[in-house]
């Protein structure tokens, strides 16, 4: 929330038209800079990364409601852009040379890019355009797995500069972490201490992959999985590399949004087998492809449904049809609010949606940090000290530092301030309303006596003599936000 003066957007916008006239020798730099100004038109960039087998693609298939990937050649997937369109295409970016299209057929249900025209080596980036309204405020970036793109002789330190490589390319990162998250803890750790790298904890949401294994495959797994989300929420450590905690089932997000007619058919008629039947054939894979059954289920259908919903999936959409969501729309609409992806997709409108302006703008800045560093010059000195005014005294930066700082707990103020300092700079939303505590639809004279209150008090707080200064320089950065939000009322 910028208060007084012009808007970060508007800094951004001037400082890389400044760097534009200062590199205009430089057709490297040119590029790079005038791509970052394009980036201010264009939707929010998420970029979704991880190990592999952390069900990455997937959980992008959740999101965007189509099952297209992972796109890619066999044993090479290839980084992704989902974006929003009117009609289905595909365009290949190779590493050199033009574009070209690629065809998007269906094929059994599911979207397939085809690129048997293209080797692995030559592909850049794959952009898929898509009709769904779940892209229509981002662009969604399924990259590839951290393992494929961190190349090198010390592995740990290829993975930190994969993790800076995609973040780099976005302006929110959605990362995957299996469960007992210490290894993918330090990578996230390294590569926000890395200046090149450039991930960071106001801009990074960790998702705790497969949430239905947390549980060891039970009824209540996803239960269990959420409780230990709400339990890292408060780590220390993990509240240092991202913004949210979130634990998914991604198999049953993405059963859910694109849940197929034959599928919920064959789902009923499992259901249909006496429970003690059905709990004893779903102990394994092989228990359940290979079982006789009478009810028209036969083995390949059996095959298809255990690579879709994996065997909790299965347990769980047989005791949700016997529960009496037995109709297509209540079970596929029961699958996603269970799976978690709901809370994934609040979790992505509140921290990177709602401050879209912000991160873009903080993007630039470092798109443009990133040429003064590359090439430096002496004439550059100038606009090099203006960024570095712009990334350490912006408010809206001020808010997320703030907001990084109080989820990390490296600094303490009593409870309900502490509550209220998150909520008053954005922690929950960035309407007057979210940062007020109100309801969404209060106005007028509730949120002007609101939002005096809250400023008188954390006036009272900023020029408290038994508050450290760091507490006071805190206190400081609310009042900002609350004067922000009065001069913008």
């Amino acid at each position: 929330m910028t208060v007084g003066g012009p808007s970060l957007p508007d800094i951004a916008w001037t400082m890389l038209n400044g760097g534009l006239a200062l590199y205009r020798d430089n057709p490297r730099a040119t590029n790079w800079l005038r791509h970052h100004l394009d980036r201010f038109e264009e939707p929010l960039r998420i970029a979704v990364a991880g190990p592999a087998g952390t069900g990455k693609s997937t959980l992008v298939n959740a999101l965007v409601g189509e099952e297209i990937a992972p796109v890619g050649v066999p044993g090479r997937q290839a980084s992704t852009w989902f974006r929003d369109a009117a009609e289905t295409r595909a365009q290949v970016f190779p590493v050199h040379g033009q574009a070209g299209e690629a065809v998007v057929a269906k094929v059994d249900s599911r979207l397939v890019v085809d690129l048997r025209d293209w080797r692995a080596d030559q592909i850049g980036q794959v952009v898929v355009d898509l009709p769904t309204r779940a892209l229509r405020d981002l662009v969604l970036i399924d990259t590839p797995a951290i393992e494929q793109d961190a190349v090198g002789p010390d592995p740990a330190a290829a993975a930190t500069a994969a993790i800076g490589r995609i973040a780099r390319q976005a302006d929110g990162l959605v990362y995957l972490a299996r469960h007992g998250v210490n290894s993918d803890l330090e990578r996230l750790r390294a590569a926000q201490a890395d200046p090149v790298a450039r991930a960071s904890a106001v801009n990074t949401i960790l998702v705790l992959a497969k949430g239905d294994e947390i549980g060891g495959g039970r009824i209540d797994a996803l239960t269990s999985a959420k409780q230990v989300a709400r339990r890292y929420r408060g780590d220390v450590l993990l509240r240092e590399v991202c913004q949210d905690v979130i634990a998914i089932a991604g198999l049953i997000a993405q059963a859910g949004r694109t849940l197929r007619d034959a599928e919920y058919t064959a789902l009923g008629a499992l259901a249909t087998v006496d429970k003690t039947v059905l709990d004893d054939i779903l102990r394994s894979a092989d228990r359940f492809i290979g079982a006789e059954l009478s009810i028209g289920v036969e083995a390949p259908v059996r095959h298809e449904l255990f690579d879709r919903f994996g065997l909790f999936g299965l347990r769980l959409t047989t005791t949700l049809l016997r529960r009496g969501y037995d109709n297509q729309v209540a079970l596929a609409a029961q699958l996603v609010q269970r799976s978690g992806l709901r809370e994934l997709r609040e979790s992505i409108g509140q921290q990177f949606v709602e401050r879209q302006d912000v991160l873009k703008a903080r993007s630039a800045l470092l798109g443009l940090e990133t040429t003064l560093r590359s090439d430096p010059r002496p004439q550059a000195r100038r606009l090099a000290a203006d960024l570095e005014r712009a990334l350490a005294g912006a408010h809206d930066f001020r808010e997320l530092r703030l907001l990084a700082t109080l989820r990390a707990g490296r600094l303490k103020l009593p409870e309900e301030l502490d509550a209220e300092a998150h909520r008053l700079v954005g922690g929950q939303g960035t309407s007057f309303p979210a940062r007020l505590g109100l309801a969404p639809d209060a106005v007028g004279g509730e949120v002007r006596a609101a939002l005096f209150d809250a400023l008188q008090r954390w006036q009272r707080q900023a020029q408290s003599p038994v508050w450290s200064s760091e507490q006071r320089r805190a206190a400081q950065t609310v009042v900002r936000s609350c004067e922000g939000m009065l001069a913008g009322g």
